[in-house]
């Protein structure tokens, strides 16, 4: 199985916490990514952009007028029987040392709270991700949190 196809099957089991792919949107937006991860075993993938990609998604444009730099998570996913073995962890905090290796100033991603996610919401906050913003999407009947980690060097607490 190649990573187009681990992707595909992977987003197929998340598809209702994500937008649908078919092979040819899957290799175009690996194409543009930033970083396209799938896991050894293939039981997890991570797919993220920067500001030099070139993205149709409302949630992506909804970053790029607001960030000059920045990475964006379109989408994380773990295979059901793969959930609790921190690969989404370990995927975004290899993407996180990534990102701060090249100068990026902040992470970004979305998550779905209505219908709500309270596990990625969880997930994220422990990650030190923090809600900048809310939209509706139309298209999708959905409303997101949009959330943001900075990677900006943080002063010691004193």
């Amino acid at each position: 199985m190649n990573d187009v196809d681990a992707i595909l099957t992977l987003n197929r089991e998340s598809e209702a916490l994500l937008s649908p792919l078919d092979p040819d949107s899957t290799q175009a937006l690996i194409d543009t990514a930033y970083c396209a991860w799938v896991t050894p075993e293939r039981d997890a993938m991570l797919i993220a952009l920067n500001e030099k990609s070139t993205y149709a998604s409302p949630n992506f444009k909804w970053f790029s007028q607001r960030y000059e730099r920045f990475i964006y998570v379109d989408r994380v996913v773990v295979a059901e029987s793969a959930r609790g073995r921190g690969l989404a962890r370990a995927l975004y905090e290899r993407l996180i040392g990534q990102a701060r290796a090249d100068g990026y100033p902040v992470v970004c991603a979305e998550i779905y709270y209505d219908p709500p996610n309270p596990a990625s919401d969880a997930f994220h906050e422990s990650m030190g991700f923090v809600e900048i913003g809310r939209a509706y999407l139309d298209d999708r009947g959905k409303s997101v949190r949009y959330i943001v980690r900075s990677l900006e060097a943080q002063p010691p607490e004193s």
